[in-house]
């Protein structure tokens, strides 16, 4: 299915008034009426169908005229969703404004931890890196990530 950016998804991605990750608003960039769901997620983002889905429930992103709506996948994410818990997707972007408040935080001595946690980008990476942010900026402050990675 070939999908295009909504009129909000045009004003979205020129006031950024929806907050996006880096890796889902270099895909949304690629949604532009030439591409497939399938083109974009093999071009190596990084970005999961969940997160294509959730663009489209936020009307950022909407099918091609005259293609049919994908509604079946839609309604089968949120539902496997809440059955679990957050997903891994939604756990890191929970987490990753918190990892890079903490390390931007740390001033000079936390520059490289910071580039670390912006070069992250999945969950398990931002999982793999949290010691470190712990031990720089002890484990009262780092409570915060701890909860958002594993809650």
């Amino acid at each position: 299915m070939i999908l295009v950016k909504t009129e909000a998804g045009q004003q979205v991605l020129k006031d950024r008034s929806v907050p996006l990750t880096p890796r889902q608003r270099s895909a949304f960039i690629q949604f532009d009426g030439k591409r497939s769901i399938d083109d974009v997620l093999g071009s190596g983002l990084g970005i999961g169908r969940e997160e294509i889905e959730q663009m489209i429930a936020l009307d950022l992103l909407a099918p091609l005229a005259g293609q049919p709506a994908a509604a079946p996948p839609v309604p089968a994410a949120p539902a496997a969703a809440a059955s679990s818990g957050r997903s891994r997707q939604q756990r890191y972007k929970d987490a990753y404004p918190i990892a890079t408040q903490l390390t931007g935080s740390l001033g000079l001595m936390g520059f490289r931890l910071n580039l670390q946690v912006e070069g992250t980008t999945s969950y398990e990476d931002l999982l793999a890196l949290a010691p470190k942010i712990r031990a720089a900026v002890g484990p009262e402050k780092a409570a915060a990530l701890d909860k958002a990675l594993n809650d």
